[in-house]
């Protein structure tokens, strides 16, 4: 059996988006206007260019104002207090715009805006990653690689020869059975379908029992980091889930159209082992 090599690593985090707030100017000091929903001037244009790109645009300098856009579910995408702005929508589907205009002594709500998109941006997934991951709109799904399921890694996983920690453990499945059984563990499916699409089929330790989970995901592609939203986990193998910083954040460190390896934190510091950087090696489902 083969020593575990155990490093100290920074937890792994995913950054969220932030948005404007709702107009926090004072609005006694804005002119004395008289508004209605039809007097309201303002647009709402898909770009020529792309019409993932829709332009926002207040026409009227003597009010505030603020926009929401939702998706055909009433999920919140965003918000803006701009007058001028552009939002992008890379997914095909239907988005609602609304616009609120900010007046003295109150507010005005125009007439919602449909947004109808009728293709993903190709240029905003046209990085070869989101290929590899999720196989665009038609999907991929993934499963444990009981060849080399996990592993302990350095640093610079999967290589680095020359460099400080140039020592690597590579998964070793044969002299390392004992982390976890062969089994039918379940499976994680990605796709690029209107939305970031997740669904998780986990396998419970000690039944066959399964249960599924369904939700969205963030991947980060400059900075190789994958995020579950929505309740949902990544697929893992063996009796980890306590020892474990999260299992919703995790470090892509090898993504390939034949391979995935994905890393967890596992801290067990309070009893003298330390902490653990795990990778789970994972290939497409037949």
């Amino acid at each position: 059996m083969k020593r575990i090599l155990y490093i100290a690593i920074a937890a792994i985090t995913i950054g969220s988006g932030l948005f404007s707030c709702e107009p926090a100017e004072d609005r006694d000091s804005l002119p004395a206007v008289s508004l209605t929903p039809e007097t309201i001037k303002f647009s709402v244009k898909q770009s020529t260019a792309n019409e993932n790109e829709v332009i926002l645009k207040n026409e009227d300098p003597s009010v505030i104002a603020y926009w929401r856009y939702v998706d055909a579910n009433g999920n919140e995408l965003g918000h803006s207090n701009k007058s001028d702005d552009k939002v992008v929508f890379p997914f095909a589907g239907k988005y609602t715009v609304y616009y609120t205009a900010y007046a003295r002594g109150g507010s005005v709500d125009a007439a919602p805006v449909v947004i109808n998109v009728s293709k993903n941006d190709e240029t905003y997934f046209r990085d070869p990653k989101w290929t590899m991951l999720t196989n665009g709109v038609a999907g991929k799904t993934w499963v444990l690689d009981f060849i080399d399921p996990v592993g302990w890694a350095g640093l610079d996983f999967p290589e680095n020869p020359k460099g400080k920690d140039y020592w690597n453990w590579f998964p070793d499945y044969a002299s390392n059975s004992w982390v976890m059984p062969s089994k039918d563990w379940g499976e994680m499916h990605f796709d690029l379908n209107g939305n970031y699409n997740t669904t998780v089929k986990q396998t419970a330790l000690a039944t066959d029992a399964q249960t599924s989970k369904t939700g969205t995901y963030s991947f980060d592609i400059t900075n190789n980091k994958l995020a579950f939203n929505g309740g949902v986990e990544l697929l893992y193998g063996g009796d980890y889930h306590g020892d474990v910083t999260t299992w919703n954040s995790v470090k892509v460190v090898e993504l390939t159209a034949t391979s995935l390896r994905l890393a967890v934190i596992r801290d067990k510091s309070r009893t003298g082992e330390g902490i653990a950087l795990i990778v789970f090696h994972y290939k497409p489902k037949p």
